[in-house]
């Protein structure tokens, strides 16, 4: 067996303000073919996952490079077509190969390109031939367009929101894409068009009990896996919208049906899955009330969706009524995090911070703040993956810890607290910058988790979002829709 690996990812907020360029790949993640780090990362898993297989079996693994950039605006076309020839090139040079698996995010978007994962696969056919098989794990906030699908042998996204589970679905992708080089099944897709645009997350109902159902359907009576493509909201490209994918071995009907009638569930669910979001002020009541600490998620201002992550709206109501005890993080501010480290641990400072992207980052604030921990090239954990925050400060000031990161990120794991000293159990609020990636590491912490619109760049409604490129009619921009199966 001889198979190749490669990933190239990020997710683009076509309406975001900050550039997503060549060096923001190389400033975020960016690993040549062999030099990939001893842990997964998030659109890298069936790399890992190939080559504790390989190195086990026996068989031959060509690793390609992997690349990721933190979510933001349009990428640049010699940006993706750098990194896609770089990745097509190795692929030809290490030809004849038995499979192919890639790890991509889903919502790349460059210019010139409304489909980059699309392009890359149709490329990786040309040059492998048809009978190669293909298999692509893909983030559920991606755009699972008809060109993927026609183009790769099999796709199979994360189940969970947060995304707990990429490396168990890097396992089945390898895992599927080896049956079909060795002949044991025969993959065919079957895609329906949910005509929605939502958020999903799945650690509340109903998405708990419908993700469980799907995965409980697999393996049996010839499906091998099904996907829910959540989208991601904040692209304007025709095809954006949820899916739904059925993989089932050469049971086209079946398939089929099975596909339209998940879609039809998952369509009658629109309205009921996302969570009721409070304004700043009614967070703030909310957690007073609270006898424990509030996790407060800031959805609006999400670094993971592609936002600046330095919006102050929140935290500018706690100052203003005098809330004390309270832990922020993480705002973006390079800028602030290199004077608090000229003013050294213990230093009190004068600083302005956050506020500084866009007029929906809000007015920067202005305090007398004490510096309480520095750290060079700092780190956050999801699941088994580390990520970089780059150089940080916790500053402290009015009863209020701040962590400051130079590279911009959501809120994933506690120990972007905790590893800057800030102590989140005892907190009347922890404030976080994220959808729900933070859920896992925070929630055990809270006797509540609230979700607050504090009016940043990516508004919860959609019907705010100013689309003009999206295929029409869509949910909820018009009311008159039905899913379609598109295969």
């Amino acid at each position: 067996m001889r198979m190749f690996a490669a990933s190239i990812g990020t997710e683009t907020n076509t309406f975001a303000p900050i550039p997503t360029a060549l060096e923001s790949f190389h400033e975020s993640f960016y690993a040549p073919p062999g030099e990939h780090p001893d842990d997964p990362k998030l659109c890298t898993a069936p790399l890992w996952v190939a080559r504790r297989r390989a190195k086990a079996k026996g068989w031959t693994l060509v690793e390609g490079s992997c690349s990721f950039a933190e979510p933001a605006g349009l990428v640049s076309r010699e940006a993706y077509e750098t990194l896609r020839d770089e990745v097509l090139a190795q692929l030809r040079a290490a030809m004849p190969l038995d499979a192919v698996v890639l790890g991509l995010h889903g919502a790349m978007v460059a210019d010139g390109y409304d489909d980059c994962e699309g392009d890359l696969i149709e490329q990786v056919r040309g040059i492998v031939g048809p009978a190669v098989p293909i298999g692509v794990e893909l983030d559920p906030h991606c755009h699972m367009t008809r060109k993927r699908v026609a183009n790769a042998t099999l796709i199979i996204c994360f189940k969970e929101f947060p995304h707990t589970d990429f490396v168990a679905r890097g396992e089945e992708v390898v895992d599927l894409t080896l049956r079909a080089a060795r002949g044991e099944i025969k993959p065919v897709m079957s895609l329906v068009d949910c005509r929605m645009i939502g958020s999903f997350p799945t650690t509340m109902e109903p998405m708990r009990g419908f993700v469980d159902k799907i995965s409980a359907l697999e393996g049996k009576d010839g499906v091998l896996s099904i996907s829910l493509a959540h989208c991601f909201p904040y692209a304007d490209v025709p095809e954006m919208g949820a899916r739904v994918l059925v993989v089932t071995d050469d049971r086209r009907a079946a398939g089929d049906t099975l596909a339209r009638a998940l879609a039809d569930e998952f369509f009658g669910m629109r309205g009921r899955t996302q969570p009721d979001y409070q304004t700043p002020d009614g967070a703030i009541d909310i957690a007073l009330q609270e006898s424990g600490t509030v996790v407060v998620a800031d959805p609006s201002d999400n670094p993971g969706g592609g936002a600046p992550g330095d919006s102050t709206m929140i935290l500018r109501r706690l100052i203003e009524r005098k809330v004390t005890n309270v832990a922020v993080a993480p705002i973006w501010d390079p800028i602030a995090v290199h004077m608090c480290f000229m003013a050294g641990v213990g230093g009190n400072l004068r600083l302005r911070f956050g506020g500084k992207t866009a007029p929906t980052s809000g007015q920067p604030i202005d305090a007398l703040v004490k510096v309480t921990r520095l750290q060079r090239d700092a780190t956050q954990t999801f699941v088994d993956a580390t990520v970089p925050l780059g150089d940080c400060a916790a500053i402290e000031f009015d009863g209020i810890s701040v962590v400051l990161i130079t590279k911009r990120t959501q809120a994933l794991g506690s120990d972007l607290l905790t590893g800057m000293g800030v102590e989140i159990k005892g907190r009347k609020m922890v404030v976080v910058k994220s959808t729900n990636h933070f859920h896992a590491a925070f929630a055990p912490f809270a006797s509540r988790v609230l979700y607050c619109d504090a009016g940043g760049p990516i508004p919860r409604d959609h019907r705010q979002v100013p689309y003009t490129r999206v295929q029409r009619p869509i949910w909820p921009l018009d009311e008159d829709v039905q899913p379609v199966l598109l295969t």
